[in-house]
């Protein structure tokens, strides 16, 4: 479903990608593990749109959307949902949510849809009159993944979804990103420093070291290699 071939990025005169690629097959969950600055928030922004490349392609459900702005690659159905949340701190929860399907117009799937988020996430019901800016870090993830649900995507990508956020949420989260590639078939990439959990649950998994993709396996391989052990995930 997605195909990043040789793809290279730079912030100026420093390479932050080195022609990297990697697939995702449709209906999988993928993980993307690495230290700081391994390059896995530009790797999710060159494909979203939010960061241009110096080289290489992007293809998404077999079309070239590597100079796509990233507006189009949502309508296309690929949502990102960036590191930090980015909620709109001063709308409510309500207003967050209708925002991430601004480019809809299809009113009875809106709303089915908003309901989906709100029995997936029942603490956004709760809230949904409430200022998102006054929401815990664990609320707003929530927030944010709902809000791009909201674009209708049949792919996501999620930067550090347990950054910031409280241990006991952190397991909801993540059982609810299962929960949301099993219910509407969302075809997830998943950035996360917890590389335990991740892994735990991924189908496939490659690990990115300053810019270089160094290994590409099944997760549970991923998870008994020594080197990935001992780097990643703690023994």
């Amino acid at each position: 479903m997605l195909e990043v071939k040789n793809l290279q990025v730079n912030y100026g005169a420093v390479a932050a990608l080195h022609g990297i690629s990697l697939s995702v097959k449709q209906g999988a969950i993928v993980t993307l593990i690495g230290g700081n600055g391994a390059g896995k928030t530009t790797t999710l922004r060159a494909i979203s749109g939010l960061q241009r490349a110096a080289a290489g392609e992007v293809v998404f459900d077999g079309r070239n959307i590597t100079a796509l702005p990233a507006h189009e690659i949502v309508k296309l159905g690929l949502a990102h949902v960036p590191e930090g949340r980015m909620v709109f701190a001063n709308l409510t929860v309500l207003e967050n949510l209708q925002m991430g399907a601004y480019l809809r117009s299809d009113k009875a799937g809106i709303a089915t849809d908003m309901a989906y988020v709100f029995n997936i996430f029942p603490r956004l019901k709760e809230r949904e009159r409430q200022v998102s800016g006054t929401l815990s870090g664990g609320e707003q993830q929530m927030l944010a993944i709902g809000r791009a649900l909201m674009s209708k995507p049949r792919f996501l990508m999620l930067d550090e979804p347990s950054l910031g956020i409280a241990p006991l949420l952190v397991k909801t989260i993540f059982e609810k990103i299962v929960e949301i590639n099993r219910q509407q078939g969302i075809t997830i990439l998943l950035v996360e420093q917890n590389a335990n959990l991740a892994l735990e649950i991924s189908h496939e998994g490659y690990v990115l070291e300053t810019g270089r993709i160094i290994l590409q396996d099944s997760a549970a391989a991923l998870r008994k290699n020594p080197q990935v052990k001992s780097a990643y995930l703690g023994g």
